[in-house]
């Protein structure tokens, strides 16, 4: 098992470039299964939940080629409808490939995902979306089967803006009969992203970014070359880092608007923004002042940054109170920050973090992604040196984590 050994206490300074989108990639290639021929990718992260995708593409009879910045995919040849349940319980994004199955193949076997254990997320509401369409669902010791003659336009009301459910049941209608809307639907960028592909690639679909989506069902879709979008999730971790250590720094291929609610935030605290076309460079103070944040669905504080941000207000002037709205088990971090001498009471959703001085080095483990990614911060500005393992969850979601790091200043290396 990897793990950071990261020694602390110095300020980041430099200039980042930030990946491609993993929320924005990974429908994007379960996508790739409906034109059944060749997509080209760029600005794909390499990251460990991109390649679990392709694993599963190849499993089902795709091919991937991976040509410099470019990945080229062709599922022409793909006659299975199984995902294997190996793959299945190494990332719960699996989930997102059901759809484009159903719309292909009119069917699909497989089992309940996996993932980073943040929380209870029930795949109920993309089921009740397909049964919406006409899917028959069949559930059996943990596999789920989907089939149908045919798959129906037809109005779904979701219960709960959620991002996978939404995208599950954009990617089965793009080949149904007659019109689908979804209403209450995610408006994340990531959805908007997903729209313009398909767009590209044929398929008639309106909203995306609204709570309303409209998909007119087409009879086949081409093949297409996108680039996806830049990683909001990444650009707000960086910058949340800087923030915390009093540092300066510009990141590149990145679009501010998707991260109004963190800028916000950071601004509140105290940091100056320059904000450009494609960069934001942030200024920080030498002490943050502390700030409450609520987490909501897009477009309020996105939950994947929950923990980077209540990381960033461990060592600010105050008290800040986050409550968690999307998530009950993403406070698990919190644990190993007060290892490193962090004040913090969680009750219930409600976390209560008191400003502290300084952060110590110590010996902490990565429970998730983004928790893992904020004890990386920490260890950043702490004093002494830390240990990280577990860090096979961060490369879940972070392009080349420990180089960009190097490359602003800090002291970290992989053992």
């Amino acid at each position: 098992m990897a793990e950071y050994i990261i020694k602390g206490g110095k300020r980041v300074c430099g200039e980042i470039d930030i990946s491609g989108s993993k929320n924005a990639a990974l429908p994007i290639i379960a996508a790739s299964i409906l034109n059944a021929g060749k997509t080209t990718l760029y600005n794909v992260p390499n990251i460990h939940d991109t390649q679990m995708m392709f694993e599963i593409l190849k499993k089902l009879g795709g091919n991937v080629t991976k040509k410099n910045n470019k990945i080229i995919i062709d599922t022409s040849k793909v006659n299975k409808y199984e995902i294997p349940e190996d793959l299945m319980r190494q990332m719960r994004s699996s989930v997102i490939i059901v759809g484009s199955l159903i719309g292909r193949h009119k069917k699909a076997l497989f089992s309940y995902p996996g993932g980073c254990d943040i929380g209870t997320r029930p795949i109920d509401l993309h089921l009740r979306a397909f049964e919406k369409m006409g899917i028959n669902i069949g559930k059996n010791y943990g596999n789920i089967t989907c089939s149908c003659d045919k798959i129906l336009g037809e109005k779904i009301d979701l219960d709960f803006p959620s991002v996978g459910a939404t995208e599950n049941a954009i990617l089965t209608a793009c080949l149904a009969e007659g019109k689908t809307t979804i209403t209450n639907a995610a408006r994340e960028p990531e959805i908007i992203d997903l729209q313009n592909f398909l767009n590209k690639m044929g398929a008639k679909i309106r909203g995306a970014g609204s709570n309303q989506i409209e998909i007119i069902g087409v009879k086949k879709l081409n093949d297409v070359s996108y680039n996806i979008m830049p990683d909001r999730i990444e650009a707000g971790t960086f910058l949340c880092l800087s923030a915390m250590t009093g540092g300066n720094i510009k990141i590149n291929n990145t679009n501010s608007e998707t991260i109004t609610p963190v800028i916000d935030k950071l601004e509140e605290a105290g940091c100056k923004f320059n904000i450009k076309k494609g960069e934001i460079e942030i200024l920080a103070p030498k002490k943050l002042k502390a700030v409450n944040i609520k987490t909501m669905p897009y477009p309020g504080f996105p939950t994947d940054l929950q923990s980077v941000f209540a990381t960033t207000m461990t060592i600010a002037k105050g008290t800040s109170i986050i409550v968690e709205n999307i998530f009950e088990n993403r406070y698990k971090y919190t644990q190993e920050l007060i290892r490193m001498g962090a004040k913090i009471n969680v009750e219930g959703k409600t976390a209560i973090i008191k400003g502290v001085r300084k952060l110590y080095g110590a010996n902490v483990k990565a429970t998730d992604l983004r928790g893992g990614a904020s004890l990386v911060m920490a260890g950043i500005v702490a004093k002494g040196t830390t240990k990280i393992e577990n860090i096979e969850y961060i490369l879940r979601g972070y392009e080349k984590f420990d180089q960009k790091l190097q490359k602003i200043g800090v002291d970290i290396v992989v053992k």
